[in-house]
């Protein structure tokens, strides 16, 4: 077998099928481009729908892949079986109406047999039982002999979508025999068998019909090809190896876990599994970081979040302390960076997230005891001994908590866990995943109707203001209309068009079109289906009809507007990579006429002096009178020049490539100024941050920096009146204000606390004994919190047995405090179960720990009913 390590199958396979004139298109990102029905890509030709649906033209009618995908419906298994990985590479070949069942078939075996030099004595194939053609294909241009060629039902060899309608067709897949020794007893053994002698490895999907609603099947006029082949599937054949973890790539990280967490593989089962599942976790965590996602608690994040956690946690269970996961992560650099560079380039990045989440993760497991902990105390309150399965997997789902942690430290404390019920939260949990993820698939096979025979839009906005264009369709309430009239909210489609559509963060054109017999207003442009552009507007004089010839002419004011911000981002991109580091990247934008809206990738808040020298750079820049060149060309020669391509974006063989002199190049379909001089000035108005390692910055440009500067300049005359002072003294004045304001207030303070002192015997008379312990329980007025809580704590320094619980009503709210000297607390006090029930009966709620506590309520009347629970609360306790 000539190609054997996984780089060299991927890289024969796709050099295979470029040699059969195939487009070889580099792997989508994990995370779906214009695509929400999928939460991550999970197939080879998931990216590919819309070519396949005819929504989109693919650059080629013939495509190649090797294509990242990512699946956790059973992520539970991962580690346990020797199939089962979270991440995994997909090798798919793709006909979109250009060849079909003889080319796939022959090309197939030529690649398995002549390529990879698998002898044809090891291979079967199987096809759709109704598939005559398919079989004559095998059987007569192949050369397979018919008792190899097997035929097999519906389940197993037909194709299509969930829901039973829309393309679908027969299957045909190829199997290696691996050996009677894996097989089964029966002597008719062959694929299909439920035994493990007959491996698939490429699925050869023939999309030939389109299924009605009635169930017939109707003949595509142009039948597609669609193919799967698992990269780690062909490895572990080649390799001679059962399991995945024993391919090389995997290797290379099992011998980087082994001399990072000081195990050994292969010499503890138990151990061996939490070794696979680093393994197989740290390259999905690599791959979907590297690919634009954050860890959160939602969506695509919680998958990274709870991948990072789960692989954390496996090192805890294997005995290691610290974080790890930021280390190993480099191996998976190094095996892949030759066919996925970015690795490369966002290295650092990707260490710096891993590193960061680790140490969440760290704070998360002691927030995970500490629940832990008062789940025991409830349990020995209410004399229970075994803990309910819902709190066991609230530890586990919200926390990360080790289930097997759980029960370990239960059973020091004499209790146990209802394993059955836990384990069925967690199966009911899977069963919402997979039926959540099942119905999102039949989703993405949805598209808009519209009418898709139309020539693509001709785009003249980046030279012209204006054209003359013609009006291909009338779009009224999703029904194509030939005439619209004075007062009709409708979208046109021209053949050409000045108005750029809504793309990239940049906001569509508005204008006017202006024909003979009417005019109208467009209010918005966008992108449709194939290249069209669609123009919605309200018809504000006459009328205008299907196939009418008119000017189009757009904003050329706002469009300006527009394109310093559009322009002025490009260079506030280059300038945070500068000034903060390469692992900034664009993580969104928003570019409208007013201001211009730019997330990144950062995880923490930027100093004022980064953001002084950021706003500097960029004005900088601008006052270079730096060159805005826009230039077409391949994709190539793009990446050469050094231009930086934006994630989330989906670029074909030729791009257009933005300069700004030697200062920024990035591939943008925007419009841009001519020269950064023309920007004017740049002003950032704000920093912040939206999502766990996402900074957003909102600036400024142009006017709108002068507008900016004479409503601060209003405001300091404003200012400077009221204090009485010249807008030269505005700072030394103010400062005086504040220390006499400090003045008054210490001087407050001080009168409080002599009234406190005067009032300390009134406040004592409330303490009560309760069991062994003095209760402390009283009702302050205009007091603040900190204010009570430093009176507790001097009180209950100075006795050890006494709890003291306090409340202060304060604006329609009231807030509550209490604390517990140190012999109160040994002897079972908690103020954070005791404030809870407090609080619960003035509508509130709080908590805390057993020496201390905070809780607000928002029914002051109840403030003494409240405090008086105090009491029976710390008898159930004692």
């Amino acid at each position: 077998m000539k190609f054997k390590t996984v780089n060299e199958i991927r890289k024969s396979y796709l050099d295979f099928f470029e040699s059969k004139q195939h487009y070889i298109h580099p792997s989508f990102p994990l995370v779906p481009i214009n695509d929400n029905s999928l939460l991550l890509i999970n197939a080879g030709m998931a990216p590919l729908k819309n070519y396949f649906m005819g929504v989109e033209k693919p650059p080629k009618n013939r495509m190649s892949t090797c294509q990242k995908c990512i699946r956790t419906g059973d992520i539970e298994n991962v580690g346990m079986t020797a199939r089962h990985a979270t991440f995994f590479e997909m090798l798919g070949n793709f006909s979109f109406g250009d060849y079909f069942k003889n080319e796939a078939i022959e090309w197939a075996w030529e690649y398995v047999t002549k390529v990879l030099e698998i002898s044809p004595e090891h291979l079967w194939v199987t096809i759709y039982e109704e598939d005559d053609e398919a079989f004559d294909i095998w059987k007569d241009k192949i050369g397979v002999s018919p008792e190899r060629i097997v035929r097999l039902g519906k389940a197993d060899n037909f194709w299509e979508i969930g829901n039973g309608t829309g393309p679908c067709g027969p299957c045909s897949e190829i199997y290696i025999d691996r050996g009677p020794e894996f097989g089964c007893d029966c002597e008719d053994c062959k694929p299909g068998c439920d035994c493990d002698r007959f491996l698939e490895f490429w699925n050869l999907v023939f999309t030939q019909f389109n299924r009605e609603q009635d169930g017939s099947l109707t003949p595509l006029p142009k039948p597609n090809i669609d193919t799967g082949m698992g990269l780690e599937r062909v490895a572990c054949m080649l390799q001679g190896v059962d399991s995945i973890f024993e391919i090389d790539t995997m290797q290379d990280i099992i011998h980087r876990i082994e001399g990072i967490l000081g195990v050994k593989y292969n010499e503890d089962e138990k151990n061996d599994i939490s070794i696979r599942i680093i393994c197989d976790h740290i390259r999905a965590v690599t791959f979907l970081i590297a690919d634009g996602v954050i860890p959160s608690n939602e969506g695509r994040g919680y998958v990274l979040r709870r991948l990072l956690r789960r692989g954390a946690r496996h090192g805890k269970l294997l005995g290691y302390k610290n974080p790890f996961l930021f280390e190993l992560m480099s191996t998976v650099v190094d095996i892949n960076r030759d066919s996925y560079p970015d690795l490369e380039e966002k290295k650092d990045y990707i260490r710096k997230v891993i590193k960061i989440e680790e140490e969440k993760f760290e704070e998360t497991i002691y927030q995970g005891l500490e629940l832990l902990k008062t789940d025991m105390e409830e349990m020995k309150e209410k004399g229970l001994t075994v803990m309910e399965p819902h709190k066991a997997f609230r530890l586990y789902d919200t926390f990360g908590f080790p289930f097997d942690l759980t029960k370990e430290i239960l059973a020091e404390e004499g209790y146990t866990v209802e394993e059955e019920g836990f384990f069925k939260e967690m199966q009911e949990q899977r069963e919402r995943a997979r039926s959540a993820r099942k119905e999102s698939d039949n989703e993405g096979w949805k598209s808009d109707e519209i009418n898709l025979d139309i020539k693509e839009t001709e785009f003249d906005g980046y030279a012209s203001y204006n054209v003359e264009a013609q009006i291909l369709s009338i779009l009224k309430d999703d029904t194509v209309v030939k005439t619209a009239s004075n007062g009709d909210e409708v979208i046109f489609i021209l053949n050409r068009t000045p108005f750029y559509a809504e793309s990239g963060g940049q906001v569509g054109d508005e204008g006017e079109l202006k024909g003979n017999h009417g005019k109208v207003l467009v209010t918005q442009t966008k992108k449709g289906h194939n290249g069209l552009i669609m123009h919605f507007g309200k018809v504000v004089e006459g009328s205008v009809s299907e196939g009418e010839s008119l000017v189009a002419e757009i904003n050329v004011s706002r469009r300006e507007e527009t394109m310093r911000n559009h322009s002025a981002t490009h260079l506030l991109h280059k300038a945070l990579r500068t000034v903060l580091g390469n692992h900034v990247t664009q993580a969104g934008s928003l570019v409208t006429p007013d201001r211009l809206r730019f997330d990144f990738t950062h995880f923490e808040a930027m100093t004022p002096q980064e953001l002084e020298q950021t706003e500097k750079m960029v004005n900088k820049a601008i006052y270079s009178y730096l060159d805005v060149t826009c230039r077409e060309m391949s994709i190539d020669e793009a990446k050469q020049k050094g231009a930086m391509a934006l994630f989330g974006e989906k670029y074909g063989d030729w791009v257009r490539v933005v300069s700004m002199g030697d200062f920024s190049i990035e591939l943008c379909g925007g419009t841009h100024v001519q020269n950064t001089s023309e920007i004017g000035i740049f002003k950032i108005v704000s920093e912040s941050g939206v999502a766990s390692g996402v900074r957003r910055i909102e600036a400024i440009t142009g006017l709108k920096v002068y507008e900016l500067l004479k409503t601060k300049e209003a405001l300091i005359a404003q200012v400077s009146s009221q204090l009485k002072t010249k807008e030269e003294n505005l700072a030394e004045r103010l400062e005086s204000q504040l220390n006499e304001f400090k003045e008054a207030k210490r001087e407050i303070n001080q009168l409080k606390s002599k009234i406190m002192k005067d009032n300390m015997g009134e406040i004592l008379s409330n303490k009560e004994a309760v069991g062994e312990l003095q209760l402390l329980t009283y009702a302050f007025e205009d007091m603040e919190s900190e204010d009570m809580r430093n009176i507790a704590e001097s009180l209950t320094d100075k006795e050890a047995d006494l709890v003291a619980v306090f409340a202060a009503p304060k604006d329609d709210k009231v807030n509550f405090v209490a604390m517990a000297g140190k012999k109160a607390v040994e002897t079972g006090a908690h103020c954070g179960n005791l404030l809870r029930e407090v609080a619960k009966i003035a509508k509130g709620g709080g908590g805390g720990k057993a020496n201390m506590a905070q809780a607000g309520g928002k029914d002051v009347s109840k403030v003494q009913e409240a405090l008086a629970v105090a009491k029976e609360t710390l008898l159930k306790q004692l």
